[in-house]
């Protein structure tokens, strides 16, 4: 398993740099997940002893856990990163919720999600974002490049996709365009937790099972975080041992039961589970739009 995991930090690291030295002012996201966390370790292992040559950007919806904005802090004084939070102002404005009326979950996160970020890229004038994503997560993000080109407007067309041979990247833009650049993509959700035990990467306490108050939505138990989490008349939070597999906006984030209070028992419970992460994401599921139109729209 270390030569596996080497192999990938080697190819990972290697990107890092081939994508600094590529772009005139690239940035790396930040959702403070586990796949940021081991992102983050590489972008760090890659550009030692100096400082990681580029700022960390953070899309903040206002309905993060409360668990992870704390966590956010406590790694960028940690690390003295050059940190941007970028917030759809507007959808702040007009009152744009996981719960308002009449707007989907696909809307939603459209607004807040990726509008933002587009408007964040826009604003600071990056030509190349660093992000998370894996192959293994979802059948629209297994298509993808590790140098991913974006359209103007930040649109992603998986038929103009250019070829990567020989771990060959081609990292030109023509004007307008900008790049994505993944550099675990070829990792799995097995191999993130197996090298943050190897390294000892801090993760958020959220992926550890602990007693939490839920509520049930269909098959789904979503933590009720805050008293901004509408209930139903007479409805009353139970406490249930549960943890996350994958970390966004809390309403909109399922967690699973789970007595793994260690990383080792999160390892073993990993190990043994055939569900994609992903399966936990209610923006997933949303009938109205895939992933992959998410995407198009210049989505993570």
């Amino acid at each position: 398993m270390k030569s596996v995991l080497k192999a990938l930090e080697n190819e990972s690291i290697e990107i890092f740099r081939e994508a600094a030295a590529a772009f005139r002012k690239p940035v790396m996201l930040y959702s403070i997940g586990k796949d940021s966390a081991v992102l983050l370790h590489l972008a760090r292992k890659a550009f030692s002893p100096g400082k990681i040559p580029f700022p960390v950007m953070h899309i903040d919806t206002t309905w993060k856990f409360k668990e992870m904005i704390t966590f956010r802090a406590e790694i960028v004084k940690q690390y003295d990163l050059n940190l941007i939070v970028e917030t759809n102002q507007q959808g702040v404005k007009d009152g744009i919720t996981p719960f308002t009326p009449g707007v989907s979950i696909s809307e939603y996160t459209r607004i807040m999600k990726t509008v933002a970020l587009r408007e964040g890229l826009d604003k600071h004038g990056f030509d190349a974002a660093f992000g998370g994503s894996r192959r293994d997560e979802e059948r629209s993000r297994a298509k993808e490049r590790i140098f991913s080109v974006r359209e103007p407007g930040h649109r992603w067309d998986p038929r103009q996709q250019r070829p990567e041979l020989w771990r060959t990247y081609n990292s030109r833009l023509a004007t307008d365009q900008t790049m994505r650049v993944f550099p675990l993509s070829d990792w799995t959700e097995s191999d993130i937790w197996q090298y943050i035990h190897q390294e000892n990467i801090p993760v958020n306490s959220l992926y550890f099972a602990k007693e939490r108050p839920v509520v049930f939505r269909g098959d789904q138990m979503i933590m009720v975080d805050d008293e901004r989490y509408p209930l139903e008349p007479g409805e009353k939070p139970v406490m249930k041992m549960i943890r996350f597999r994958t970390l966004g906006c809390y309403p909109l984030t399922a967690a699973v039961e789970s007595t793994a209070t260690t990383l080792k028992e999160v390892m073993d419970e990993v190990l043994e589970v055939k569900v994609s992460e992903r399966a936990t994401r209610l923006i997933d599921g949303d009938k109205e739009d895939s992933m992959e139109k998410k995407k198009t729209e210049g989505y993570f």
